[in-house]
């Protein structure tokens, strides 16, 4: 990763956020200076990404304390759920936001002014970029090796679906990350990155990150799965995931299931790859996961031109639910887990 591009930069009392709707065009940073504008922010996928998406938070709240003259535990409770409002299905937010709230209810307990308030949550939220850039290499580090151990020292052609790199973690990245690992170890042939419908992040945004980072690739759309597969052109397929429920199903992007049903037909390795901030043990399974609902609009139209007749209606789920029997491993900063193996992930986020 090209510390340049990092998506998140908090500078001067303000938060920095690379405006990736307008890549890979236009490279824009929007200053944000109160918490709305990180939560429209959010909402309006300037930042995107679970990671980076809790990152934000963690500013844009240290952004709202800036601007209270005093605070009790009821409003620091409004605002942490204004923020977690912001996207509902990657828990990440609802992670990174809750520990910030803890900060609050020590701080305030301790009686510490406003500014210190201030300074802890800046730090916190710098903190946490920072370590996500050690727990990233170190998943990377556990996928290469699990790869390694199953294909050999081959080189390897590799699939991938929506962005997981530096643009979504404003790090490393997870599975792009692991992508990225190996290509500078010289373990990559190729890689196929599908285009990601409808807000295209394959295209726009992964396609802007194996560019930048020289690695050998081709965009295919989605429903080219099952030929390359068919062919023997995919080896192994990384994914992210915005949460993981407690017997291993996990929500991703809307399509990382039927990839998944695809690779599980064809014997493909499909590796799911994100930190223990994705992890959310509350709920047993997929079925519980709330699935975000977007704008008509992305699919029936394109950058505002109409593609579809006017008044056609459409169905946007942002995720879907990939069931974790299709899922080979999950891969986080603690290990491998089998998802097919009876608690095998409570065993390994216990650690």
């Amino acid at each position: 990763m090209n510390a340049s591009y990092s998506p998140i930069i908090w500078k001067d009392h303000s938060l920095f956020l690379l405006d990736q709707r307008l890549l890979p065009n236009e490279e824009k940073f929007l200053q944000m200076t109160e918490m709305d504008g990180v939560i429209e922010a959010i909402k309006k996928m300037v930042v995107r990404g679970a990671p980076c998406i809790g990152f934000s938070a963690i500013f844009g709240l240290a952004l709202w304390t800036k601007q209270q003259n005093r605070i009790d535990l009821d409003l620091c409770r409004q605002a942490c759920d204004k923020m977690i409002s912001a996207r509902p299905t990657a828990v990440n937010l609802s992670f990174e936001v809750n520990r910030c709230f803890e900060i609050f209810k020590t701080s305030i307990a301790q009686s510490l002014d406003m500014q210190t308030i201030y300074s802890s949550l800046v730090a916190f939220g710098h903190e946490q970029m920072r370590l996500s850039q050690v727990k990233n290499q170190k998943m990377a580090d556990i996928a290469i090796a699990k790869l390694q151990e199953k294909m050999g020292h081959k080189k390897w052609n590799l699939m991938t679906h929506c962005n997981t790199g530096f643009l979504a973690c404003g790090s490393l990245g997870t599975a792009l990350g692991v992508i990225s690992v190996a290509h500078s170890q010289g373990h990559i042939s190729h890689v196929y990155a599908d285009e990601t419908r409808p807000y295209m992040q394959g295209t726009r945004l992964t396609a802007f990150e194996l560019t930048k980072e020289k690695i050998p690739f081709s965009l295919v759309v989605e429903g080219a799965a099952s030929y390359l597969m068919a062919n023997q052109l995919v080896d192994a397929i990384f994914v992210g995931a915005d949460r993981i429920a407690a017997n291993g199903d996990t929500a991703n992007k809307i399509g990382t299931s039927t990839l998944a049903i695809v690779a599980k037909n064809y014997g493909v390795p499909f590796y799911v790859v994100a930190p223990l901030s994705s992890f959310d043990p509350q709920i047993p399974d997929g079925s519980h996961i709330e699935i975000e609902m977007r704008s008509m609009n992305e699919i029936t139209q394109l950058n505002g031109v109409q593609l579809a007749p006017l008044g056609a209606q459409s169905v946007n789920p942002s995720f879907d639910v990939t069931d974790h029997h299709f899922i080979t491993g999950i891969i986080c900063e603690k290990g491998f887990i089998d998802p097919l193996i009876k608690g095998d992930l409570m065993r390994v986020i216990d650690l």
